[in-house]
């Protein structure tokens, strides 16, 4: 099998892989770069979903990339216009051209002997496969199971003749016009899906077990919009828009941590005034505290207005069983449904299921943990992209690229071929890098998959950008858990050596 090789090789070609490529590019000219997608578009998940409604969940100023001005005054954007924004990126910075489309990373295999990883990946179009060499690898996928979602089995759904569809599966010819349609779930997704689809279904029901904090945003930016009417320039309004929004985010989340029981009267005021006395409130009032899962927004309070319209309704119940066309619930409300939704979440994994060897040895992820948020315990020479959970992807995504780029240019000049990250048994904690912050399901799922949450710095996760950007953007590369090798000898024998 022929072998290409590069000096990085960046595996995902959605806001993760554009962000690393673009950074690595930028600070290592010369660098020998190929971005692997297994989708035949630029764009990860912007590509991969494309149920009615779908938009971002976080502000655009600070989903969008740090260094590629968001121009739209609407505060959330649509699936459609994330993904094309994220492809112009990767056209006007000649990540495009970089790019191999149809390719799914089966395996990757680091060797001490050449410093170098050597990646097997399968054209999906034709079958074959590939063999790619790389002193460098991104992991940039993010943490969802492309191909196959959460889906829990559901009592009777057998005996069920309507249609049956999961949000990440939605096809393209399914028309809900005139259709009594039943969204099972409480989180971003359904609360994007009811006020989609209310205008052209007979009928859209939010069935939740239990509610999730809901709380409306502006459709439009009225600072964005101020400053454009002012002729400030594009770049300079979407740097002090984002500050402000990332100052905003971080404040409201420690708000919320510090005083849940304010947080918890503000939030639920918010939605009272919004969606008026016809509303019950118990559909909208959660047991947890505000943030042990993901806050939802609104964009200018379009959930409310179909609920109040009577366009759409929340059923806040559990399931008995599914019947031939609806289903029935533990209270025993009948829901019926030509179309059921099942928004019930995404399956994690990591590095799109890729197998990851370091010298023949298999690597157990979840018994390692995460340097500086970026780098894997006992792994050389790899990166890998992990978005916040509090805040917008993009904020962890920027700088986590920025550190991968500013290590390449370190490891150049010191003439170093490995960089590994060693910690010692007591730098690990028994929680994941997810499960100790948030309750949410696919949080709780991760638990399994993802490495495990540090005990102290520079291991532990805090989730937190102004913490993060002093640790990536500005602190020194060269760090005492940070060995840097020459290429040629075995692992245990080596001896770290440090920059001058």
């Amino acid at each position: 099998m022929e072998q290409s090789h590069v000096d990085v090789l960046v595996i995902g070609a959605g806001i993760s892989g554009i962000s690393a490529a673009r950074h690595v590019l930028r600070d290592n000219p010369g660098t020998s770069l190929v971005v692997l997608e297994r989708r035949a578009r630029v764009g990860g998940t912007w590509d991969l979903f494309r149920y009615p409604g779908i938009r971002s969940d976080s502000d655009m100023p600070t989903f969008g990339f740090g260094f590629r001005p968001w121009s739209d005054a609407r505060i959330l954007a649509g699936g459609a216009q994330i993904r094309q924004y994220v492809e112009d990126a990767a056209a006007d910075d000649g990540i495009l051209e970089r790019t191999r489309f149809g390719r799914r990373a089966i395996s990757a295999d680091f060797s001490h002997e050449t410093g170098r990883w050597t990646v097997e990946v399968e054209d999906e179009g034709t079958g074959e496969h590939e063999s790619y060499s790389a002193g460098y690898l991104v992991g940039a996928t993010g943490y969802y199971d492309y191909d196959q979602p959460y889906r829990p089995e559901f009592p009777g759904e057998a005996d069920y003749q309507g249609t049956l569809v999961h949000p990440q599966q939605w096809p393209e010819d399914l028309d809900h016009t005139g259709k009594r349609v039943v969204v099972i779930g409480s989180g971003a997704t359904a609360i994007t899906l009811l006020p989609a689809m209310a205008d052209t279904a007979a009928s859209v029901t939010m069935l939740q077990r239990s509610p999730t904090y809901v709380m409306a945003l502006p459709e439009v930016d009225p600072l964005t919009s101020v400053m454009k009417k002012l002729r400030v320039p594009a770049r300079v309004t979407y740097k002090v828009v984002r500050a402000r929004n990332i100052a905003l985010q971080r404040g409201s989340y420690a708000f919320c941590r510090k005083y849940p029981r304010l947080a918890r009267k503000a939030l639920l005021g918010l939605v009272r005034a919004q969606a008026g006395k016809s509303v019950d409130m118990r559909h909208f009032s959660p047991t947890y505290k505000p943030w042990d899962q993901r806050l939802c927004v609104v964009p200018g309070g379009d959930l409310f207005k179909v609920l109040k319209s009577g366009k759409a309704a929340i059923a806040t119940d559990h399931i008995d069983t599914f019947t031939a066309d609806g289903i029935r619930l533990k209270s025993g409300e009948e829901l019926k449904a030509d179309i059921v939704v099942t928004a019930t979440g995404l399956s994690v994994q990591l590095m799109g299921g890729m197998d990851v060897t370091v010298d023949g040895s298999p690597v157990d992820v979840t018994n390692r943990v995460l340097y500086k948020a970026v780098l894997l315990e006992g792994v050389p020479n790899m990166s890998l992209v992990i978005g916040y959970t509090n805040a917008s992807w993009t904020l962890k995504a920027d700088l986590a690229a920025d550190y991968t780029a500013r290590l390449l240019a370190h490891m150049r000049r010191g003439g170093h071929d490995i960089a590994t990250p060693v910690a010692s048994d007591g730098d690990r904690s028994q929680f994941s890098v997810m499960g100790e912050a948030l309750t949410s399901g696919y949080i709780a799922r991760a638990d399994k998959v993802m490495p495990r949450q540090g005990t102290r710095d520079p291991w532990r996760l805090w989730n937190n950008y102004y913490r993060d950007r002093a640790m990536l953007q500005n602190a020194p590369i060269d760090d005492s858990p940070l060995r840097f090798d020459k290429a040629g000898r075995p692992a245990e024998v080596q001896e770290p050596t440090r920059a001058a």
